[in-house]
């Protein structure tokens, strides 16, 4: 039977560049030499429910589990699996858990994961942001440095394959155009579904995208705001999709949409992108363009032009300022070049 790691982030709020830009998440120090709190469950889930007096947006989470967390354990306990839960509030107790997935030593001394580990790990969200701060971690365990490229890695990635997780997702899906990556992926949400996934399930591998920022991204971003009255602010960029130039960065842009799965594709009643799909192997991205045109009268008028183009890897250069962005979720202003690319079904998903 396997071990199973039920991995919490310590803050329900994904800080800006992951888990704490400086190593900590919801108020634990960066590079604190405290082990992540853990416990071996033994199927008491109902001593650990959480305080009903915290709003699920803002607190920080607590010695104790969520009880989805909770419900999960059960279940897999009910199966024979041998759980831990863990709390990890900083990147090195995030490395931590990972390095339990890492394999026999290699010869050329790289860290490699265990394509037959006996162990499995489901990371509990709160948001799509929190799930990226533990892929960032997996890439950066995992990633070779460009010298010590061994034979064995594929062609067209830099990284090999990530070991499958299973997201359990802490707060029920919302209504609205934005869904979280589960959602969007028709991953279970329930406790016991997920359970099942990762006692019962296959990987499903994804697409990864990287950064030249050394972060990655599941989902997609969005670059581009709006004033206080929630009108689009003009800005400008030159976007370069393989070698097709979306924009030379001359003219206004109101957004830009990088797309590796669908979370950014519409903005208001604006279609960016048409066909993102996080496991063909390419980047979706979208301009949006004010052009203004004259009707047969004369009269002026403003049209907004979306240019889309796909590829492997898309770059976005400032032309002026800061340009402020979402990427899966996280706020951050881009003030110089940025670059990703695709790493083709480089992480996976648990799924039945």
């Amino acid at each position: 039977m396997y071990d199973v790691v039920l991995l919490t982030l310590g803050s329900e709020r994904d800080a800006p560049g992951g888990c704490g830009s400086g190593g900590a998440c919801c108020g634990g120090a960066a590079g604190a030499d405290t082990a992540p709190t853990s416990q071996t469950d033994t199927g008491q889930a109902n001593s650990g429910q959480a305080s009903s007096g915290q709003t699920e947006t803002e607190q920080c989470a607590t010695e104790r589990p969520r009880v989805p967390v909770l419900a999960c354990a059960d279940a897999l306990n009910a199966r024979g699996a041998r759980v831990e839960t863990v709390t990890a509030r900083s990147d090195a107790e995030i490395d931590a858990v990972l390095a339990r997935l890492d394999g026999p030593a290699r010869p050329d001394g790289l860290t490699w994961p265990d394509p037959d580990s006996k162990t499995r790990l489901v990371v509990a969200t709160a948001s799509d942001g929190q799930l990226r701060a533990v892929l960032r971690r997996l890439v950066k365990r995992y990633a070779p440095a460009p010298s010590k490229r061994p034979a064995d890695l594929p062609g067209n990635r830099t990284l090999p394959d990530l070991p499958p997780v299973a997201v359990l997702p802490l707060d029920p899906a919302r209504g609205g155009t934005h869904r979280d990556l589960a959602a969007q992926l028709g991953l279970p949400r329930d406790p016991a579904a997920v359970a099942a996934a990762v006692l019962d399930g296959t990987p499903r591998r994804l697409d990864l995208l990287r950064n030249d920022g050394g972060s990655v991204t599941l989902d997609g971003a969005l670059l581009g705001a709006a004033d206080d009255a929630g009108r689009p602010l003009h800005w400008r960029a030159r976007v370069e999709v393989d070698d097709t130039i979306l924009t030379d960065g001359a003219e206004p842009l109101l957004a830009c949409a990088v797309g590796n799965a669908g979370g950014y594709a519409t903005l208001n009643d604006v279609t960016l992108l048409t066909a993102p799909d996080p496991a063909d192997g390419q980047v979706e991205v979208a301009v949006a363009v004010p052009v203004v045109v004259r009707s047969a009268w004369g009269r002026k008028r403003v049209r907004l032009e979306v240019r889309r183009a796909r590829g492997r890897a898309v770059s976005v250069l400032p032309r002026e300022g800061k340009v402020p962005y979402l990427d899966d979720g996280v706020e951050g202003d881009l003030t110089r070049k940025r670059s990703w690319w695709v790493e083709p079904g480089a992480w996976a998903v648990w799924s039945i």
